[in-house]
């Protein structure tokens, strides 16, 4: 079941053009669901299901619902054309227990459809986290990574990250998700108030093949409006709230005043550069 078009599209235009449509791989927004309820769920869906491509049970939450909501989650999620995977701390729960290959099956016959493979919390050798996408692989789902540490305490240098970016997309990993927690404060490429540490995204972007194959999380507005604005509507955007899918859609292709600035501004530019080819031509 997916949602429709509705009749603005047919009067208006969207003031930042070339947004992706579903299905896509790049324009990616993943929505932490921290407990939904399946009548939260299906509202979510039912409004903005043509705007979301995961939904990803924050955490460990996956092993607090009952097995029949849970199956019944999964199933529902789906049926709307939406992905959806465990939080990575709960596999990493799995591989500090040594049941990593439990775990995949588990999540396999409940219906996931991806597998994130993280050491936010856990220490992982370079071989230990190969071979948890590899067995993820194998079971069918794919794979998103994700690099840094949530806790500052045990934050690792930026050369480890982009090691660690570079051998996950070597092994065929779909994305790598840079962390964000769902605070955007004190990680990675964001400092203590949730801003974007410069010198720590332009030295990211310079080892990345692409920016399609990053998917950032970016829980707080500021930080969707600065990724959007610098890298264009189709950058991917993870850990967005249930409640700001439509917002962080709007920013997307300028229907914020925020883009819709930036929108009205660039189209001035091009008309007065168009306005210059026209008198020279003449």
């Amino acid at each position: 079941m997916v949602t429709g078009r509705n009749n603005w599209n047919e009067i208006l235009e969207f003031p930042l053009a070339g947004r992706t449509c579903k299905p896509r791989d790049t324009g990616l927004t993943m929505v932490i669901d921290k407990g939904l309820g399946l009548i939260e769920t299906k509202e979510l869906l039912e409004m903005a299901a043509g705007h979301i491509d995961f939904i990803k049970l924050g955490f460990g939450t996956s092993a607090l619902y009952s097995n029949h909501i849970l199956r019944e989650k999964i199933k529902l999620v789906k049926s709307y054309g939406v992905d959806i995977y465990p939080g990575g701390t709960f596999l990493e729960v799995a591989v500090s227990q040594g049941k990593l290959d439990a775990y995949l099956q588990k999540s396999k016959e409940l219906g996931y459809t991806f597998m994130e493979v993280s050491d936010g919390t856990i220490d992982m050798s370079p071989e230990l986290r190969a071979e948890c996408i590899s067995k993820a692989q194998r079971w069918g789902f794919r794979v998103i990574s994700e690099v840094g540490k949530k806790d500052a305490r045990d934050s690792v240098a930026s050369t480890q990250i982009h090691k660690q970016i570079k051998a996950d997309l070597e092994q065929g990993v779909y994305k790598v998700i840079v962390e964000g927690r769902e605070s955007g404060k004190g990680v990675v490429i964001y400092d203590q108030d949730g801003l974007i540490k410069e010198q720590e995204l332009e030295e990211m972007l310079k080892i990345i093949p692409s920016l399609d194959c990053i998917l950032w999380e970016a829980p707080l507005k500021n930080q969707q409006q600065e990724l959007i604005m610098r890298f264009g509507s189709n950058v991917n955007l993870g850990n967005v709230a249930p409640g700001d899918i439509l917002s962080v859609e709007a920013l997307r292709v300028g229907l914020r005043g925020d883009t819709l600035r930036v929108a009205l501004h660039a189209k001035k530019l091009r008309q007065a550069e168009e306005n210059v080819a026209l008198r020279l031509g003449g």
